[in-house]
């Protein structure tokens, strides 16, 4: 733990410095004492995820059979908070304390709305800490937060210092937007691939978000800034009880298509079409463009969702106006709830 507090230490006052010289000054013995207790403390209760796909599982297309990452223990019982595209359908779990110990863990929840995921691990952590919850309400652009990766079979993990940039709204090309994403850089780099579910804490070492995505440009206004997007833990309080009673939220229970679209001034372009998806039964194909959901204009993803979301059944026939080549074409398709199309891992 000594060599973790020094490590600490340096990255806190590298990271001060690079604000200012007055936030520094005021920042610097906090950053030698209650920072560093609070910040080793929330780094304890960080572990790596394992999972290995169920066979024919629809995600392997795109995720991998095998996918690694981090988690963040956030109850006594064992509770992890995770990335849920890391254990979408997944037929084996294990976590990995930082003592390289290899537990056995099961899917508790998958909220497609948030994109979180819960897991519990079936033996006792006894050696690993148990992360606060805290709030995102008050970060400020500028702001030095921790982010941490969790172990893996040939990866320490790290700890890597890096600074809000933004917070603004997300739109996923895969049918997934939330009014409020924490945006990042520099990016989390150490432990490969495992950003995917790193926590990131604030300066008291309260969690305040959850690693989703490598970005190119975390600015929003078209500058090369690479980072991250963290899902922020604001959006868990309110369904975190319900997702381990049903194992998912009532949002999540909405209209999947299969496309992955993007914008294009003002325009959603077709980029990808999911096989034996609603979208490709009813004919759409990558390149199309759409113009209307019910006959209302849509010029962004966040238009685009929010029309779709905008209705009580999930499997309910939708009208797209569609623009395929030179010809606009009105496509009537059925709509399934995504949550029925994948395979539940045992637990949910």
């Amino acid at each position: 733990m000594c060599s973790l507090r020094h490590w600490l230490y340096i990255l806190l006052s590298s990271a001060l410095l690079a604000t200012s010289p007055v936030q520094a000054a005021t920042a610097q013995p906090l950053a030698t004492q209650q920072m560093i207790d609070a910040l080793a403390k929330a780094n304890s209760s960080v572990v790596g995820v394992r999972v290995t796909a169920a066979e024919g599982a629809r995600s392997t297309e795109t995720l991998g059979e095998r996918r690694s990452g981090s988690g963040v223990v956030i109850s006594r019982d064992g509770l992890i908070l995770t990335i849920g595209y890391l254990m979408l359908e997944a037929e084996q779990i294990e976590v990995i304390t930082q003592d390289n110990k290899t537990l056995p863990a099961r899917a508790v929840a998958y909220d497609l709305a948030t994109g979180f995921g819960l897991l519990r691990s079936l033996l006792p952590l006894r050696e690993t800490g148990v992360a606060t919850l805290g709030s995102s309400q008050g970060l400020q652009p500028g702001d030095s937060l921790m982010a941490v990766t969790g172990p893996q079979a040939t990866d320490d993990g790290g700890v890597s210092m890096t600074q809000l940039v933004s917070k603004r709204a997300f739109s996923g090309n895969w049918e997934y937007h939330i009014d409020t994403a924490l945006f990042t850089s520099p990016p989390v780099l150490s432990g490969g691939a495992n950003h995917s579910g790193a926590p990131l804490f604030n300066q008291k070492g309260e969690l305040v978000g959850i690693g989703s995505l490598l970005v190119s440009d975390v600015t929003g206004q078209n500058r090369r800034l690479p980072g991250n997007m963290f899902v922020p833990v604001d959006l868990l309080r309110p369904i975190l009880a319900e997702m381990q009673q049903s194992g998912t939220s009532l949002k999540s229970r909405r209209p999947w298509l299969g496309l992955n679209s993007s914008d294009q001034g003002g325009r959603i372009q077709v980029m990808r079409v999911s096989k034996d998806s609603p979208a490709e039964l009813a004919g759409l194909e990558a390149g199309d463009v759409v113009l209307a959901v019910d006959g209302a204009k849509v010029t962004t993803l966040a238009d685009f969702y929010k029309k779709l979301w905008d209705r009580v059944a999930p499997d309910g026939e939708i009208s797209l106006t569609v623009l395929q080549g030179a010809d606009v074409k009105t496509i009537v398709l059925k709509a399934r709830d995504r949550m029925q199309t994948l395979k539940k891992p045992s637990g949910i």
